[in-house]
């Protein structure tokens, strides 16, 4: 559905941002006791992977990420699900199905990611791409509002079970490969989605193939992730429940294999809980992340409905190349973040991200009051390009004071909790059960959330300020007793 392809590119962007932001820090600290390494170096002078090993992991997983997010029928499933596929109207299309997704997607996520660890990775990929194939088998061959319903249960799975590709790349490779395999899966994975938009702007704007037709090539795309996930291969460690223990190798140089611990895995969590959110610093710009997810994640889940409601006779054509510029932008953005020492000056860029929160949200509601499509196309533009620079800065000052291996154990949790105030903003905004407004309204009210944490967040990012500097004045002020 629009919402699961939607919601699928937001979590899946903001998952290879993190892979992104948080590789250089495994290479520059080691903060967790090495009894807990995550990573066995074995004997001295024997290499556990050679070259030829890992360029053959990159390739293998870059070719997956890139047929995964190579879907062409994303910009255009809110079209397809009103015309070709059963006449639905909007009402019932983000009424009746879509806050299904973001019900599956919320009840799956910490049961997907403990299993991800349990069974190793490799296991939960292969079943990301059957419920892939699954979930787009459901939009081609099935024609009702409970037949899609249903599909949110297998796109929940599809969406959940993604963290296991971004953690499986380094359980396998080396430390010293980790930046060079995030750079080649993220750009892997941005290529699947800018094509996959550009594919299909060209498509139906040559009337090559109609809405039901781009289907079948996501479809496509799926069985070959699947192919492609079944040669990866298979990790004898993961983080928690599979974690390497330091000891002595054996006479023969041998290795051992780590075992299952059930109570080593407990003392991990919970060491990695307390150290990360005992910490002023990650817990406060966690929950600014958490918060700015939610928005963003909930703007982009509804936004062809808006296109709809705005375009010439409600049919939005260009919603393709409106998507692959997006992508690009947005990658841009990210990468111009990626660039900025976030962590020594957090308060000067905490203002910063502020005010450009507070753009977006005025980027919003200037989209909602248009009656011109290609003002709505360009604020959505806009958008992605400045909230993944601000995403990524946020993201990297949390990942810059974590402790090594805690990263996708704190996102997840970070990913959870914007999930769960998401699912709240779709109850009271778009469920019957609150105040079902319309397409309109309901950006009028994402564009002022976003007002609102821009807003908030500049007073506290003050208040702290004029705090600091009056305590530290304070301090030079005070007389000896001597």
């Amino acid at each position: 559905m629009g919402y699961h392809a939607l919601l699928i590119r937001a979590i899946s962007c903001r998952l290879a941002f993190v892979a992104l932001v948080t590789t250089p820090i495994y290479r520059r600290r080691s903060l967790v006791p090495r009894a807990w390494s995550f990573h066995s170096s074995g004997p001295p002078g024997v290499a556990i992977y050679d070259m030829k090993n890992w360029l053959k992991i990159s390739l293998l997983l870059c070719t997956f990420g890139f047929f995964r997010e190579f879907r062409p029928s994303e910009p255009y499933v809110t079209e397809y699900l009103s015309t070709d596929y059963g006449n639905l109207t909007t009402d019932q299309i983000y009424q009746d199905v879509y806050p299904f997704g973001t019900y599956s997607v919320l009840a799956q996520l910490v049961i997907v990611f403990l299993i991800t660890d349990l069974v190793r990775y490799k296991p939960v990929i292969v079943l990301s791409a059957l419920a892939g194939i699954t979930l787009f088998s459901m939009l081609i061959w099935t024609e009702t509002v409970g037949m899609l319903q249903v599909a949110q249960v297998f796109f929940g799975t599809f969406t959940a079970a993604e963290v296991a590709y971004y953690t499986y790349m380094y359980a396998k490779v080396n430390k010293e490969q980790y930046q060079v395999v995030t750079g080649h899966t993220r750009a892997a994975i941005l290529s699947g989605k800018f094509l996959g938009g550009l594919f299909a702007q060209v498509l139906v704007s040559t009337n090559s193939m109609d809405y039901r037709q781009l289907h079948y090539l996501s479809l496509a795309t799926q069985l070959i992730s699947l192919a492609v996930s079944l040669f990866l291969p298979s990790v004898p460690r993961s983080l928690y429940f599979y974690a390497d223990v330091e000891k002595n190798p054996t006479p023969d140089g041998d290795v051992t294999a780590p075992k299952f611990s059930f109570a080593n895995a407990c003392r991990l969590l919970w060491y990695h809980l307390v150290s990360s959110y005992s910490n002023p610093v990650v817990l406060q710009w966690s929950i600014w992340w958490a918060l700015a997810t939610c928005g963003q994640v909930q703007v982009i889940s509804y936004i062809q409905f808006l296109w709809k409601e705005v375009a010439p006779n409600h049919l939005s054509v260009y919603n393709g190349g409106v998507e692959a510029v997006a992508t690009l932008l947005g990658a841009i953005g990210a990468i111009l973040a990626g660039l900025l020492n976030s962590n020594k000056r957090r308060r000067s860029y905490m203002t910063g991200i502020s005010i450009c929160a507070a753009v977006l949200g005025a980027l919003l509601i200037y989209a909602a009051k248009t009656e011109q499509i290609w003002v709505a196309y360009v604020n959505y533009v806009l958008f992605c390009a400045v909230f993944f620079f601000i995403i990524t800065v946020a993201g990297a000052v949390v990942a810059e004071n974590l402790v090594e291996d805690s990263f996708g154990l704190i996102f997840g949790i970070n990913t959870l909790v914007g999930l769960m105030l998401q699912t709240i903003l779709t109850i009271a905004v778009v469920e019957r059960v609150g105040f079902a407004l319309e397409p309109r309204d309901q950006y009028v009210v994402y564009g002022s959330y976003f007002l609102v944490l821009g807003g908030v967040s500049i007073i506290g990012s003050i208040c702290m300020k004029l705090f600091g500097t009056n305590n530290k004045s304070s301090a030079g002020n005070v007389v000896p007793l001597t």
